[in-house]
C-alpha cells in the first residue's frame, strides 16, 4: 500500500497538503477548511468572486495560524487544498452538508441535484486522499513515539445570519473532553481572550467528525479550536494567535501528563 506521506512535491492536482511531515512533537494538526480553491472542472459552482473569497468557502486565516503552530509545536499539519464547498473534510460522506447545497444565505448551484454517483466521485476525489493522509500521519506518529494529540484549527465569522458571536475562541470537543478541559483552564488563567466551550458550534452541529473519525477510536487526546476570523486578519495577528494557542496546548498537555504521572505514582 502506498504511504501518502511519501509525496516529495505538491502538484496542481493534489488535494491535500502535508506540512512538516517529519516533526518530532506529540501533536498532529489538521486544517480541514484551509483553502477556497475550486477545481477547474467544477467551474465556480455557480458562485461569484465575493462569495468564493468569503467565509462560506474557507476558514479565513486558519491555515496561516496552523502553519505557524506547526513550526512552534514541531507538529505535522494536514490541510485540505480545495474549498469546503467542493467537499467538507470535517463531515462524514453520508452527511448532506458534506457537499452543501446552501451555506448561510448562499445557494450553491453547482452542488444541487447531484446523483449518488456524482457524490461518490467527490468523496473519492477530495475526501479519501485527505482521510488516508491524515490516518497515515497519525499512525506514523504513533509508531515513532507516544500517542499524539489531534488538534484541528478553524476560524469563524464574527456575524452569522445577522447575529453577532460574543466570543474570541471556541474550544470544541465530543465525548472526550480531557484536552478541552485543560485548554479552557489555560485560557481562563491567561484572561486575554473570551473563550467558550463548544461554541460557536457544538457536536450536535456535526462539526466534530474529524475528532470522532480519527481520534476517539484510537483513544487520542483531541480538540477542535475555532478562532474568530477578524482576530487573525493580518500576519502579525496570526503570529500572535498561533503563539498564544501553542502555549495553551503545551501547558495543557503538560498538565495532563503530570496528572497521569501522579495517578501512576499514587497507585504504586
Amino acid at each position: 500500500m502506498n504511504n501518502p506521506l511519501q509525496k516529495s512535491a505538491m502538484s496542481p492536482h493534489d488535494v491535500v497538503e502535508i506540512v512538516n511531515p517529519r516533526a518530532a512533537g506529540r501533536i498532529v494538526l489538521v486544517c480541514e477548511h484551509a483553502a477556497n480553491a475550486i477545481p477547474a472542472e467544477l467551474g465556480t459552482l455557480g458562485l461569484d468572486e465575493e462569495a468564493l473569497h468569503s467565509h462560506i468557502a474557507w476558514d479565513i486565516g486558519a491555515l496561516a495560524v496552523a502553519k505557524t503552530m506547526a513550526t512552534l509545536l514541531d507538529a505535522p499539519l494536514i490541510a485540505q487544498r480545495v474549498s469546503r464547498l467542493v467537499y467538507d473534510c470535517n463531515r462524514s460522506p453520508e452527511a448532506p452538508d458534506a457537499i452543501p447545497e446552501q451555506s448561510e444565505y448562499h445557494e450553491i448551484p453547482g452542488n444541487r441535484g447531484l446523483s449518488s454517483t456524482e457524490r461518490d466521485a467527490r468523496v473519492e476525489r477530495y475526501y479519501t486522499p485527505f482521510c488516508d493522509t491524515l490516518s497515515a500521519c497519525i499512525e506514523q506518529q504513533i509508531a515513532a513515539k507516544a500517542s499524539p494529540a489531534l488538534v484541528t484549527i478553524h476560524s469563524f465569522t464574527p456575524v452569522f445570519k445577522g447575529e453577532r458571536r460574543d466570543l474570541d475562541v471556541g474550544i470544541l470537543h465530543d465525548s472526550d473532553a480531557r484536552l478541552a478541559d485543560e485548554l479552557l483552564k489555560c485560557a481562563e488563567a491567561d484572561g486575554a481572550l473570551t473563550v467558550r466551550r463548544n461554541a460557536p458550534y457544538a457536536p450536535r452541529d456535526g462539526v466534530t467528525f474529524t475528532l470522532t473519525r480519527h481520534a476517539l477510536p484510537r483513544g487520542l487526546l483531541n480538540v477542535m479550536i475555532e478562532i474568530r476570523n477578524d482576530l487573525i486578519a493580518s500576519a502579525d495577528s496570526q503570529q500572535a494567535m498561533a503563539e498564544r494557542l501553542s502555549k495553551y496546548l503545551r501547558d495543557a498537555l503538560a498538565a495532563l501528563e503530570s496528572g497521569i504521572d501522579g495517578r501512576a505514582h499514587d497507585a504504586k
